[in-house]
């Protein structure tokens, strides 16, 4: 396994880590996520995402009894959550002081931690002051509640408002942002935060790097029984990725980046994943599974990196046509 600096700070976070979302207490149970879990950490991933909102709290609990089954040492792991979605009354969704607070021990309480390594803002809260946020956020890194904190899915101008604001209060600046991140979803990651690395040192932890399953090249021929796509509470997903004029051209893209990844002799998944971690402003990339055999397979894309050399890059660009436009060129 590679391991990166998470942004511009002294945290080494695995190149590959595995995430909850949508498996944990959906569609695999707590067996399976250990398992799924154990074969991540002996493949060396030490980052493990989670949030309060995954499974209604649900899939913090599971996290936390395999991590406590399984006997690691905490000091071994990067743990996350993300708040935002906490319940249904006022004050249990949002950013605000109360929120943040109370929702960070909720987390920790589900998953038997006294601590995460990374707390995130799960989305920005339009009706919360930034300076609140900062400041809720700077008060959980006080108390030791969370080492380091980012941002889930905001603008650039919302993470450097919270950044320039909390350098002159003298507060801990966001250190990280989760953005979506994939072949098919590029302009945020490599276009927005350009100058973010560079100037405040952003980290970045991305999401659906095989685009909800798209670039496994699974729906390539229909839609397989026991995937998300079949799952009641993602019909909008499938309408997304494959009912829309813009999703069906995807599907089409992926059929031809198919035979590139065979001509290297790597899975169309693993090269997926590749291409994601060759971008040096990834931090880390978040990988699912709804079993173990999965996540094995994904752990591969570590060793494919080097397979992605300058022409095979260039071959995958041919197909994609979508690489964000270079700044000047916006400026005109």
């Amino acid at each position: 396994m590679e391991y990166r600096f998470l942004g511009r700070s002294g945290l080494k976070v695995s190149a590959l880590s595995f995430g909850s979302w949508v498996t944990f207490g959906k569609q695999i149970d707590e067996d399976v996520a250990y398992e799924s879990m154990k074969v991540a950490y002996e493949a060396g991933v030490n980052f493990f995402d989670n949030a309060e909102v995954y499974a209604g709290g649900d899939s913090e609990t599971m996290m936390g009894n395999v991590i406590q089954k399984a006997g690691w040492k905490r000091s071994d792991l990067v743990l996350s959550t993300k708040i935002f979605w906490g319940g249904e009354g006022p004050n249990d969704q949002g950013l605000s002081f109360k929120h943040i607070k109370e929702g960070t021990e909720a987390s920790l309480k589900r998953m038997q931690t006294d601590y995460v390594d990374l707390l995130f803002c799960h989305r920005p809260d339009k009706d919360t002051p930034i300076e609140e946020t900062v400041r809720a956020m700077n008060q959980m890194i006080k108390e030791g509640k969370a080492l380091y904190w980012g941002t889930s899915e905001w603008s650039a101008e919302q993470i450097r408002h919270a950044y320039d604001f909390a350098r002159n209060e003298h507060l801990r600046p966001p250190l990280m942002e989760q953005p979506q991140y994939n072949m098919f979803h590029r302009e945020k990651v490599e276009q927005e935060f350009r100058h973010l690395y560079d100037d405040i040192g952003l980290g970045t932890t991305i999401w659906s790097p095989l685009s909800s399953g798209l670039l496994t090249g699974k729906y390539n021929d229909g839609i397989p029984e026991g995937t998300r796509l079949t799952m009641d509470d993602y019909d909008w997903l499938r309408e997304q990725l494959l009912e829309t004029e813009s999703g069906r051209k995807k599907l089409e893209k992926v059929k031809k980046l198919a035979p590139i990844a065979k001509d290297i002799g790597i899975s169309l998944p693993q090269m997926a994943l590749a291409w994601c971690l060759k971008n040096e402003d990834v931090s880390t990339v978040i990988t699912g599974a709804s079993k173990p055999e999965q996540v094995r397979e994904n752990m591969k894309a570590v060793d494919a990196l080097d397979k992605l050399d300058s022409d095979i890059m260039d071959r995958i660009e041919e197909v994609l046509e979508n690489k964000p436009a270079p700044e000047e060129d916006l400026r005109r």
